[in-house]
């Protein structure tokens, strides 16, 4: 269960960003909050021994710091203003 929540917790992150990109050049621009309230949705569904450093990144919307994390890829993170890393 948790493997697929992730997955498909990734999945949305990679949409959202895919959805950020094309923001420049969109017409009309795509509407992210359905978007946000799928993520928000699956991070509710995360079970309590769920890894931290996700968590934070969900809690604190860094959602490219939690897609980089579900890749990974959590070596890429830098510090954030809140000085959380790894």
């Amino acid at each position: 269960m948790e493997a697929s929540l992730k997955k498909n917790l990734l999945k949305v992150l990679v949409e959202l960003e895919a959805a950020v990109q094309s923001m420049p050049s969109a017409s009309p621009k795509p509407d992210l909050l359905p978007l946000f309230a799928r993520i928000d949705a699956l991070a509710k569904q995360l079970p309590r021994d769920t890894d931290p450093a996700l968590l934070h990144y969900l809690q604190k919307k860094s959602h490219a710091k939690a897609r980089l994390f579900l890749q990974g890829r959590d070596a890429e993170n830098q510090a954030g203003n809140c000085r959380h890393v790894n």
